[in-house]
């Protein structure tokens, strides 16, 4: 049976270059498991990569339906929005092992719907000043910049990955992205003991 690993890390920590090179590496055979959302769609993203970007109308459709598994919705600065994962019929765990990003809260979602022996956590760990740096880099690139927003986020991360929160998890392990190398490294090597 397949497993799915839960790539988890507060804002800017460098979850999506990590998932990205997972991913790509030819070595773990990794498929994508692509969450929703209904917020706007940023600079340089693509319908199907990083997300499925929707309206409410279509995620209420969904819910209605059952196939969504967990839901997560923030008030930002722009209004709320939604992120959440759906049994679309995409993933196949009598084949395959699969690599997605997202919260505490929808990871214990995931093992509670999937199986806690199946869903293992990848929590990725840095420094608060160079993510919030990494944070601002990113927002100056956007064509509309929403600093307000990113300063949410970044407050927000405090209690979303507490350490109580990780320790009510079960999440023991924190890969520390300091070096990008040296933590793709050691999670490959944990992977590929999972498989």
């Amino acid at each position: 049976m397949g497993k799915i690993f839960y790539l988890m890390g507060k804002s800017s920590s460098g979850k999506d270059t990590i998932y990205k090179n997972l991913i790509e590496d030819e070595t773990l055979s990794l498929e994508k498991i692509v969450l929703y959302t209904t917020r706007p769609i940023r600079a340089g993203e693509q319908e199907g990569v990083e997300y499925h970007f929707v309206t409410e109308a279509d995620m209420e459709q969904m819910q209605k339906s059952g196939k969504v598994i967990e839901l997560r919705t923030y008030d930002t600065c722009f209004g709320r929005w939604h992120y959440f994962t759906a049994d679309d019929s995409s993933v196949d765990l009598s084949a395959k092992s699969y690599i997605v990003i997202g919260t505490i809260e929808s990871f214990l979602k995931m093992k509670e719907y999937y199986g806690k022996d199946v869903v293992v956590p990848i929590m990725i760990g840095l420094d608060d000043g160079i993510r919030l740096q990494r944070a601002l880099d990113r927002e100056k690139g956007q064509s509309e910049p929403k600093y307000s927003e990113m300063c949410r986020r970044f407050l927000a991360d405090e209690t979303d990955f507490s350490a109580e929160k990780k320790a009510e998890a079960g999440i023991e392990k924190e890969f520390i992205n300091e070096s990008l190398q040296d933590c793709l490294r050691e999670i490959q090597t944990f992977i590929k003991k999972q498989l």
